[in-house]
Parts: C-alpha cells; structure tokens; sequence
C-alpha cells in the first residue's frame, strides 16, 4: 500500500498543474498517469492537429511555452513542452497506471490500479479531463463490415482510409479539420447536427484569442451573465478552410446522421448517401465507472462540484469544460483553477 496525503489521478495539463502547486507547497502527493509518458494524451491524436490558442496562452504555471508567441504550436509542441514541464519540476508521476477503483474509507481515499498496486491517500484530485470515452452511436453497427469506419481519437492521418468517399459524422473543430485534411484526396461529406458558426484564426495579424483575452471572453465567470450568453452559443469553429470548401462545394454538406445500412447511411431531412469511409468525430461522453463514491455524480453522471470542489470532503476535479470560467479546459488557464484548489485544500492540509 503506497500512502500519500494527496493523490492525483491524470497526468495531462491538468494533473501537472495541480502538481506544481502541490510541490511549491511541500506536500507529499503522487500523479497517476495511465499514459506511457507526460504529453502521449496530445502526441497520440490525429498527425495534423494544432491548437488554436497560440503559444502566448498555453503556458502552465511557472514555464513558458517555447517558440513565438503568436504561433499556433502542433499537438507534438505540446505533447513535449508537457514532457519537458513535467521534468522540469520533477514531478512526482507512476506512469501506465491506469485507476480502476476509487472509494471513500473512514480517513480518506482507497484507489486500486490496473496492475493490482493500491493507494490511500487524504485527498484526492481527478484531472482525467473531458475526453474520456470516446461516444459513437450504436447505429453505427448497420454498416457493412468493409466500410472503414474510426473515432475522430483513433484517426491518424489520410494513408489509414480505403479509397473512395469519407463520410466525416460531426462538425467540431476536430470534425472540421479532418474533413479539411481528407478533402485533398477524397470525395467528402460532413454531416452537422448544428449551425456551424465560424470564427477567424487570425484579425489584423493578431490571433482572435488575443481578442477574447482583452474583453474578458475566456476568464468569465461561471456565475457571470457574459458566461450564460456564452454556453448558450453554438461551438465555434476555428479557422476558415471548411467554410470555403463548403461555399466551393468542395466539401458537401448533409444533416444530423440518424440510420445506417449496408453502405448507406440516412440524415434526418431523409436523404441518403454511400460512404467507403466514416469518421466519427461525435465526440466523448464522461466515465467515471471506476469511481465507487455516493454523491459524487448526478444521475447523468457527471460530477457534481462548485468550482471543483465535490460535495466530498478531499475529493476535487480539475480540467473540467466551463470548472470555473470559459477557458478552464484550455492548457493557459487550467493553472488558475488547480491554484484555487490548492487553496481549498490547504485548509485540510494544515
């Protein structure tokens, strides 16, 4: 049994950043990383992606990012500046150490892992972030078994598809840039189940995130009405390439995607078209079956928590989508939240 006073689970942005406030505070603590290595939650997704937010907003806190400010870093930048913070403060991680049981005992947390190795800690922070089981509707079994079909999180790069038509399920950005990348070398149909609303990356050679920053738009408040007007909008689609190839029809265009048979799959104006290939960039749904607390998930389960804290005494999340504010999930402002935490925690710690 390795006894800790705090026990992280997740090693992404998340997890580092709480452990680097737990480290400036001497605390005894261990990150659970189920990956091989700081960053592999970045490094294992599609070859082409980039992040949006330019290197001047996606520094953790203590260490900048590296390379000019306003560029927009690769996911392999980012994999490795997690790496490279990771052992610049030496954290403290146990890599491919997957938690498979969390449960309250009578003077705080038991966690068993994936290889057997148990834990007991004081306090216990989830940073598993928002995408963790990634969601593809179970129409999806009508297909033929030739047609190629993968989630948005196991797609690599073009060389994977069968020739012939991509059928791309899911208008995200990860959705919009795949079908940007596949529309190069195949026939593409990218199937919404929303109003796409497009935004610039760049206005007046400054990234549009600048422009958020100085109004206000990423730190707003949970509990803010500009917060409430900004849940309440359509996902944005970053960058301008998808627009144009659907305005040149490059890119055709179809609705929400309700049945599949065969090589057919139907939208729901009724109308149908053949894919060879299909990308489910539909997105992830939450799973903490591993977890074996009382009121710590409503009955949708997801967690309950004001700001991370859970209605658990010791028990927090950090790296949640709108914890605190518009940016928390975003790798520059998910320090602020584990600095609040570690406040909260603080108190027990004392």
């Amino acid at each position: 049994m390795i006894e800790k006073d705090v026990i992280i689970i997740g090693g992404g942005q998340a997890g580092l950043s709480m452990g680097y406030y737990l480290q400036k505070n001497q605390c005894d603590f261990v990150i659970l990383d189920a990956k091989a290595r700081s960053g592999d939650s970045w490094r294992n997704r599609y070859d082409s992606l980039f992040l949006f937010t330019p290197r001047m907003y996606n520094s953790l806190p203590g260490l900048a990012f590296p390379g000019r400010p306003d560029g927009l870093p690769t996911k392999d930048e980012a994999a490795d500046y997690l790496e490279l913070y990771a052992q610049h403060y030496s954290l403290p991680i146990v890599f491919n150490t997957t938690v498979t049981l969390l449960k309250k005992i009578q003077n705080g947390f038991y966690l068993r892992s994936s290889q057997g190795d148990e834990f007991a800690a004081n306090q216990v922070v989830i940073a598993t972030g928002p995408f963790q089981k990634p969601f593809i509707p179970t129409f999806s079994q009508g297909f033929n078994k030739h047609i190629y079909q993968v989630h948005s999180s196991i797609y690599r790069n073009p060389t994977e598809l069968r020739s012939g038509s991509v059928l791309v399920i899911g208008a995200g950005n990860s959705g919009a840039q795949i079908a940007v990348e596949l529309a190069k070398q195949h026939e593409v149909t990218i199937s919404i189940g929303h109003k796409m609303s497009f935004k610039p990356l760049y206005l007046l050679r400054k990234s549009i995130f600048w422009y958020f920053n100085q109004i206000g738009l990423l730190g707003a408040d949970i509990h803010t009405k500009r917060a409430s007007w900004l849940k309440k909008k359509p996902e944005q689609i970053y960058g301008l390439e998808l627009k144009n190839l659907l305005s040149a029809q490059t890119v055709a265009m179809k609705p929400r995607a309700v049945s599949a048979e065969g090589e057919t799959i139907r939208f729901e104006d009724g109308s149908s078209i053949q894919a060879n290939n299909v990308i489910w960039a539909t997105g992830f749904r939450p799973d903490y079956s591993w977890v074996d607390v009382d009121g710590l998930l409503d009955s949708n389960g997801f967690p309950q928590h004001e700001r991370g804290v859970s209605p658990i005494d010791g028990l927090y999340f950090l790296g949640l989508p709108w914890q605190s504010r518009r940016g928390s999930a975003l790798m520059g402002w998910v320090g602020q939240d584990a600095e609040y935490l570690m406040g909260d925690m603080t108190k027990d710690l004392q």
